[in-house]
């Protein structure tokens, strides 16, 4: 066996068909089902299951007793050969669940990169999962949900399905989501609410001091006016000197006004 030949656990159950990368670990009593593609070194955990049609990328670190492309958890689902594709540089703790997709979604849940789910997150069939976010522990994602870039969900908040999480959005622990969060804002309450920009994640993130401040000037005219939302958004982008983020924030909330309860996946 060379240096990067993968190492299986005497006790691991690992199917002939799943195609394991160099460098691959699977340790004691994982279960690694059929048509899985885990890519280069890889560790999948004591009794970390993966299930059938999960496609891994590289790096990935699989924690003991993770459940990870198993089926999804939906009445529809008659055993049909759907997928969850995963990226490089995942962090999946222990007892997370990310499940496979469904007929009803285009047939596969998506995670990018450098992603960590915390112990006991669950990822739902056909959630779309960007890069950099993390779901701290608890977090609970309903199906279809989309978590844009860098966005952080702290401690048991709880995501309708089809809602979108915004890039660089920052949503508070125990907070209920029945609507899409705004980017680069701090979405926190039940009902939730939101209450500022996401000032510390920005800087975190290298946004610049301008940058943040036009979001801060947007934000007051966004959230704390009365006026009918579409009509801010209107005078905000009539503006020549408008900036990337505000405009970016701007046409996420017309998407938002047009969707159903706020979603605009169903718009």
């Amino acid at each position: 066996m060379s240096a990067t030949s993968p190492i299986i656990h005497p006790t691991a159950v690992v199917d002939p068909s799943a195609e394991l990368g160099p460098g691959v670990t699977v340790g004691p009593y994982a279960i690694v089902e059929g048509a899985v593609m885990i890519g280069e070194g890889c560790s999948i955990g004591p009794h970390a299951i993966i299930g059938c049609y999960t496609r891994m990328g590289a790096r990935n670190v699989i924690h003991g007793h993770a459940a990870v492309g198993v089926e999804p958890q939906d009445l529809s689902f008659k055993g049909e050969p759907t997928w969850l594709v995963m990226g490089d540089e995942n962090r999946v703790r222990e007892f997370a669940t990310l499940n496979r997709g469904t007929l009803k979604g285009d047939g596969s849940t998506k995670i990018g990169n450098r992603n960590l789910f915390m112990s006991c997150s669950h990822v739902a069939h056909d959630c779309t999962i960007g890069d950099g976010v993390i779901l701290a522990n608890n977090v609970l994602l309903a199906g279809h949900v989309v978590v844009h870039d860098r966005a952080i969900l702290n401690g048991a908040a709880g995501v309708q399905q089809f809602a979108t999480i915004g890039r660089c959005s920052y949503v508070g622990g125990l907070t209920r989501i029945v609507h899409d969060v705004p980017p680069f804002m701090v979405v926190e309450g039940h009902p939730s609410k939101v209450r500022k920009v996401n000032t510390v994640g920005l800087q975190r993130n290298g946004f610049g001091a301008a940058a943040i401040e036009s979001l801060r000037l947007a934000h007051r005219k966004l959230f704390r006016s009365l006026r009918p939302k579409s009509e801010v958004i209107d005078e905000i982008q009539s503006h020549a000197e408008v900036t990337p983020e505000v405009h970016e924030l701007c046409e996420f909330l017309r998407r938002m006004e047009r969707g159903r309860n706020g979603r605009s996946l169903e718009s």
